[in-house]
């Protein structure tokens, strides 16, 4: 990345989501000495990666949220877009405030249960304390069913098999395999044999058909849940690890015509929006053929950020290529399972580079802030 250029004079980024995606835009942005506005509603970079230890282990939750404005300072802006006026080239915010724009970066990421994702209105504190109280219904719980077998679901099962062993936890996939399916079917078959290690009891080819009509997150003891096969499953409290959607509120009115069905926006190799040469989409929002993964979005963000500088100045500008697909799975902080390049990697490997940390440290790093 560059420094400060005469030419980016008069330019101004308005970056739309504070997730991995926005954040490392924002920094590039800044290496660049290039004028943005950060905006996300929550005053926090949330380590999301970290979200479901987060939900296990107490005292550990503000550890995966890191202020903004200690980074950004007045580059950031806290607040709930609801819109975006490519005319004026304005974002438009819940209350009636403007910020206007030359060029747009959309990183709005996804959207889905809690404690996986956390999108929502609030401040540090209060964003953690919602993690503190799930901690509290964890502990109450002697049974726990989690939702979900894909990879949110698979790690949340394991990290709570981890912290409490003696409790009873069962998962429930309407897949017979477990994981992302873009993991090479070893791995997947290494993480099932994992959780069978670790004690977790799994219910595969099966759904919940009383779903909608659960409470989640609040221990309930003896919650009889409801099987489509007919058959129930009496536990204490449920976690939902299903539902992952594109979090589109923030564009969906104005940029209707660039997504696909899913709510992604078309994008270029450029990263550019599909009808636009002045908005790009990076991160899980953008309709980019591979795993959505932070570091994927990291990327997507690194050749934004070059082509709005290319743009300006009248340089080439530069395309996206997935590079070699690294996917790893933290089960605990002592397991993990995963791949790199098409090849398995050793379990004790993945609990090294990733299960024993989360990646926290980076994160920090990155934020320029010292880890608490």
């Amino acid at each position: 990345m560059g420094g400060n250029v005469s030419s980016m004079d008069g330019t101004h980024v308005v970056v739309v989501g504070g997730g991995f995606g926005g954040v490392a835009a924002a920094r590039y942005l800044k290496s660049w000495g290039i004028s943005f506005t950060l905006i996300d509603m929550r005053d926090a970079f949330h380590h999301n990666v970290a979200a479901l230890r987060a939900s296990v282990l107490p005292d550990f939750a503000h550890r995966t949220f890191i202020p903004f404005t200690a980074t950004f300072g007045d580059a950031f802006l806290q607040g709930r877009v609801v819109g975006v006026d490519t005319e004026r080239q304005a974002v438009l915010l819940e209350g009636g405030r403007e910020v206007k724009f030359t060029h747009l970066i959309v990183a709005t990421g996804t959207d889905g249960h809690f404690p996986g994702k956390f999108n929502t209105t609030s401040s540090l504190q209060t964003a953690v304390q919602a993690y503190s109280d799930l901690v509290q219904q964890v502990q109450q719980a002697d049974s726990i069913l989690v939702v979900g077998g894909g990879t949110t679901g698979v790690e949340m099962a394991a990290e709570l098999k981890t912290a409490h062993p003696h409790k009873k936890v069962v998962l429930i996939h309407s897949r017979t395999e477990l994981a992302d399916p873009g993991m090479l079917p070893s791995v997947r078959q290494e993480a099932k044999e994992v959780l069978l290690e670790k004690g977790v009891e799994l219910l595969l080819g099966q759904k919940v058909s009383n779903l909608s009509e659960l409470q989640l997150n609040v221990a309930q003891k003896n919650t009889v849940v409801t099987l489509e096969g007919g058959d129930h499953v009496t536990i204490d409290l449920i976690i939902c690890c299903t539902g992952l959607r594109v979090n589109s509120v923030a564009y969906a009115s104005s940029l209707s015509g660039s997504m696909t069905s899913s709510g992604a926006l078309k994008v270029n190799d450029h990263m550019q929006v599909d009808g636009f040469t002045n908005i790009f989409a990076v991160g899980d929002c953008a309709d980019v053929n591979e795993p959505k993964m932070a570091y994927h979005a990291a990327l997507h963000a690194d050749v934004a950020v070059t082509n709005i500088a290319n743009s300006v100045s009248g340089k080439e500008l530069k395309s996206y290529r997935t590079g070699a697909v690294t996917m790893l799975l933290a089960l605990g902080h002592d397991e993990g399972v995963g791949q790199f390049n098409g090849m398995r990697l050793p379990r004790c490997l993945v609990a090294w580079g990733k299960s024993r940390s989360l990646l926290l440290w980076k994160s920090w790093w990155e934020m320029g802030q010292k880890q608490p």
